[in-house]
């Protein structure tokens, strides 16, 4: 893997890593996040389009890469309704360990890649690493204080989200891989996707409508937290391309977002732990980023 390409690879974990930061500090309802994300990143495809000059594509092409944005805002909007139940720091390691499973196996026993049996050894003892990882960050200690005590029935509710959500956003990866399409051709088709679903979602669910979406401010500020996400997308489509990284290698990469997220809801959003929570995400962060990028450097 050049040094370009592993850059390539990294820049999805900065613009994922700060969108839940930013949902999270905006604030609003999920169809607020949603609306403000999706509007965010359709704008700045658009700008990306004019200035790269890129043609619309059409048929087939347009039709994948566009159910590709639709299956993120579905799986989006279901992690929003997580982070309002379990916070970030909890919803985005349980998240990434669900996506990683997934779209891994996809891109391995469906698209072909790690081809050698040492590459799939390598890479499948990787992700166990970072599933483990994950899986220390979620480690929790009772708590006297029940106002920063997350209840078993929202975490039992909030992990039913995310692994519904973990379809959605095997679709996101999945979709563009089934098409010959670079990604900035892409990056356009697929911004209007996220954006017609996250209009539909507000106008054709009823307490949706109550709320008034459009005419909530948080609708709008969150269109920065888009901003944040297409810089993300934008780089996963090129880095997931197989001439680059591949989808095993290019998306195991992008979910180093898990650590910037989680830091970001403890620190920034004071979403509290105690010592032996913190020693426990500390070291499965760690773990995380070890093993992500060892599948950074498998053929």
């Amino acid at each position: 893997m050049s040094a370009v390409n592993l850059l390539i690879g990294l820049m999805p974990m900065i613009g994922w890593g700060v969108m839940p930061i930013l949902t999270g500090k905006f604030g609003g309802r999920p169809v607020n996040q949603i609306l403000g994300t999706t509007y965010g990143t359709l704008i700045a495809a658009i700008v990306v389009a004019l200035i790269n000059q890129t043609p619309m594509i059409g048929g087939k092409e347009f039709l994948f890469t566009f159910l590709s944005g639709a299956s993120w805002s579905l799986g989006q909007v279901l992690v929003f309704y997580a982070f309002s139940v379990m916070g970030v720091s909890r919803t985005m390691p349980i998240s990434t360990g669900f996506q990683l499973v997934s779209t891994s196996l996809w891109g391995v026993f469906i698209l072909g890649n790690w081809s050698s049996n040492v590459a799939k050894i390598v890479g499948f003892l990787s992700i166990a690493m970072i599933i483990f990882g994950v899986y220390l960050t979620t480690y929790s200690e009772k708590k006297t204080n029940t106002n920063t005590d997350v209840a078993n029935g929202d975490v039992t509710r909030g992990v039913l989200l995310v692994l519904v959500a973990a379809v959605g956003y095997l679709g996101y990866s999945a979709f563009p891989q089934a098409v010959s399409v670079n990604g900035f051709e892409a990056f356009l088709p697929q911004a209007l996707g996220m954006a017609v679903f996250s209009t539909l979602f507000a106008l054709l669910t009823k307490s949706n409508r109550q709320t008034k979406p459009f005419a909530t401010k948080s609708s709008y500020t969150n269109i920065i937290s888009g901003f944040s996400f297409a810089l993300a997308a934008l780089t996963y489509l090129i880095s997931s391309r197989p001439d680059v990284n591949g989808l095993a290698t290019g998306f195991t990469l992008s979910q180093m977002n898990v650590v910037i997220a989680t830091l970001g809801g403890i620190y920034i959003l004071h979403e509290s732990k105690t010592k032996k929570e913190m020693v426990a995400v500390l070291s499965g962060l760690a773990l995380v980023v070890i093993a992500g990028i060892v599948t950074a450097f498998i053929k």
